[in-house]
């Protein structure tokens, strides 16, 4: 079994390449920039060099591979690139290709409820492509997450600095699920034969739940603002009025999800509350460098 995996460099794509790793399964990595796999621990014969977004230079690059993985996507559309150039056209280059080459199954990773978010620029470009997948004749895997660990970074970044801000009254849910753990439903998906594989993590739990895991994290009395949500209609219409095309999409993704239900079939084993211990180690870690920067600056200029 011969897998070729696309968006290897992404959050999502570095858990894969781990993933596949540790089975010791016979794979390729395909990246714009390799030192990141390099860094990985990837040899030279895993990695191709390409770039998605041009079709010449994919030729080939599915020749021998019996199974391709794709979590190929953009969050901001920067660099003159949109999301139907990336989610879309550079997803459907490598379809073509491999068609061409005589590859068995295509997985593809996209959103929790995706399908019913074509009016969002992100979500019409990967479920355009979704279309283009299951209409090619290839067996095919479409993966919904519910959303990632990292997607609640600003939960806790907000408790540590003393206050949450929360939209309505923090009863929304959602399970996102942690890199890792959406690894491993990928490559299992190499050898099952769902063709839809709606996932999250382990966990489901409120925005208010959240917000006081990441406060007791940060062992900070807990102090939340509660946004009503006609305040977020009015940023959503304010937003479009206001912002580039590019920097409106990632705008508009967050405050639709926000206040939608994004829970679904939990699985995994890591957690939350683990997920911000670990920023809050790092975020030690950097205090304690810069203390010892800022004592031998302060010996070296004495």
């Amino acid at each position: 079994m011969n897998i070729l995996l696309a968006g290897s460099t992404g959050y999502l794509g570095c858990h894969i390449v781990q993933e596949l790793l540790s089975r010791q399964l016979n794979f390729k990595a395909v990246a714009r920039n390799t030192q990141k796999l390099v860094q990985l621990g990837l040899s030279k014969a895993q990695i191709v060099e390409a770039q998605l977004t041009e079709k010449a230079s994919l030729s080939h690059i599915c020749e021998g591979m019996d199974v391709v993985i794709s979590t190929l996507g953009i969050t901001r559309q920067k660099d003159g690139l949109t999301y139907m150039d990336v989610d879309y056209q550079a997803n459907k280059n490598l379809l073509e290709e491999a068609i061409q080459s005589g590859v068995k199954k295509f997985i593809y990773v996209s959103v929790l409820h995706g399908e019913d978010l074509t009016h969002l620029q992100i979500c019409a470009a990967k479920e355009r492509f979704v279309q283009d997948l299951q209409a090619s004749g290839l067996e095919y895997c479409i993966i919904r997450p519910s959303g990632f660990f990292s997607d609640l970074t600003a939960f806790y970044d907000m408790a540590k600095s003393g206050r949450v801000y929360l939209f309505g009254d923090g009863t929304v849910s959602a399970n996102p699920i942690h890199g890792a753990d959406l690894a491993k439903v990928c490559t299992d998906a190499v050898f099952h034969h769902e063709q839809i594989v709606e996932v999250g993590g382990k966990e489901i739990l409120s925005h208010q739940e959240i917000a006081e895991i990441a406060f007791a994290v940060c062992q900070r009395k807990p102090k939340i603002t509660y946004i009503p949500d006609w305040v977020r209609r009015f940023l959503l219409r304010a937003a479009a009025l206001l912002l580039s095309e590019a920097k409106y999409g990632t705008v508009e993704f967050f405050l639709n999800v926000m206040a939608m239900d994004m829970t679904t079939n939990p699985y995994g084993k890591h957690t939350i509350k683990k997920f911000f211990a670990a920023l809050h180690v790092q975020d030690a870690e950097k205090k304690v460098h810069a203390g010892r920067g800022l004592r031998i600056g302060a010996v070296l200029f004495k």
